[in-house]
């Protein structure tokens, strides 16, 4: 077969339609072209913030689109939440350039899903196999320091190993539909003192208030607009620069509102709270939350309790709620696995963080395990 590797320095540059055939079984909302293009339209991820988009796709002989890969030149490594600013820094103090470095990934989103997508149907480990071996060929045509891959899908995180990656594995806290039919069927799951304090925390959130679910045509001009001050005003004390710019959320709402479930707190119409959830076809994916006026346990209501009603009612089997937060095992939200994989140029830097990370994942298995043994909320 025939098979011809590009680099796509935009999204834009990809047919719409093609790379959605490919993107679109996975049911993965973020690798879709809307999302991807709105990241990059709205000058969110682009060679100003950062952000230099060196996609790949794999077609054959007659132009058809057999794989791709988000990829992307990285000037620095904010907005990836895989860290590795410690390899970095330690690489500059020995002399070295660590960056430009390729990342493939989606734009400030941990998120597990795709990296290398493949056609339906299509031979899956020929067309991983030549995405890895063409973004390593890249790698060393622009003489970067490295290659990351972050929240690969298991199958992608394996492939990547067989091409001598670095594996390295972290986690993130979700939580699992096991066949509920209401949230009261959730809190008939839990010992019965964490189920008097989510009632109690539901309760005092919603007091004053009216918590609405903004979908599909509810998302006006008007809707992002306050969203955005929430994002902005949470961003900029908590994080000091947000990376998303207001178009955005206007590109978004757009190009994917079906895909959009935005929990808005409202009091005497007024709004004053906002969390931003995508919905792919098995998981509600809790992406930004802001707020103008501190009100207890509104955070929990609206990016956890909000988003575990919505997917009942959904029947999705899992929420996603962002990176970080042990906070959120005592609402149901359990540590579960996620991953990323490593091509290091240099051995010098190599050889160390291959120890590090080797001694990284035992580590990580058994803080999940501790962590879910003694503070699951569930009845044993």
């Amino acid at each position: 077969m025939s098979l011809a590797l590009q680099v796509h320095v935009g999204i834009d540059t990809v047919s719409r339609d093609a790379w959605n055939a490919l993107a679109g079984p996975t049911g993965d909302p973020f690798v879709r072209y809307e999302f991807l293009h709105a990241c990059e339209a709205s000058r969110s991820a682009v060679r100003h913030t950062g952000w230099t988009a060196q996609h790949l796709t794999l077609s054959d002989g007659n132009g058809r689109l057999l794989g791709a890969m988000p990829l992307y030149l990285k000037w620095h490594s904010q907005g990836e939440y895989v860290f590795d600013q410690a390899w970095a820094d330690a690489y500059m103090r020995a002399g070295g350039r660590y960056y430009p470095k390729l990342l493939s990934a989606v734009p400030f989103t941990p998120v597990t899903g795709p990296r290398l997508l493949v056609a339906p149907g299509g031979d899956g480990q020929l067309v991983r196999s030549a995405l890895i071996q063409g973004a390593l060929q890249l790698a060393g045509s622009l003489h970067v320091s490295s290659l990351h891959v972050t929240f690969p899908t298991e199958t992608d995180w394996q492939a990547l190993g067989a091409h001598d990656l670095l594996l390295r594995q972290d986690q993130q806290f979700h939580w699992e539909n096991r066949g509920y039919g209401s949230f009261d069927d959730f809190l008939a799951a839990l010992s019965s003192s964490r189920r008097k304090t989510i009632r109690r925390e539901r309760r005092e959130a919603q007091t004053g208030l009216d918590v609405r679910v903004l979908s599909g045509s509810d998302l006006t001009e008007a809707v992002w607009d306050s969203f955005f001050a929430f994002y902005m005003d949470t961003g900029d004390r908590k994080w000091g620069r947000p990376y998303l710019t207001r178009p955005f959320f206007s590109q978004i709402g757009e190009t994917m509102a079906e895909r959009i479930a935005l929990m808005m707190a409202y009091r005497d119409g007024r709004p004053i709270a906002g969390a931003l959830n995508l919905i792919g076809d098995e998981a509600l994916y809790g992406r930004q939350w802001g707020c103008i006026e501190d009100v207890p346990f509104l955070h929990f209501e609206l990016c956890y309790y909000q988003a575990i009603d919505f997917a009942i009612a959904r029947g999705l089997k899992r929420v996603e709620a962002g990176a970080q937060g042990e906070h959120k095992i005592a609402r149901g939200y359990l540590p579960t696995r996620v991953r990323s994989a490593h091509w290091i140029a240099d051995p010098a830097l190599r050889s160390p963080v291959a120890r590090y990370l080797g001694q990284e994942r035992p580590a990580v298995e058994a803080e999940m395990a501790a962590l879910a043994a003694e503070y699951s909320p569930y009845r044993s």
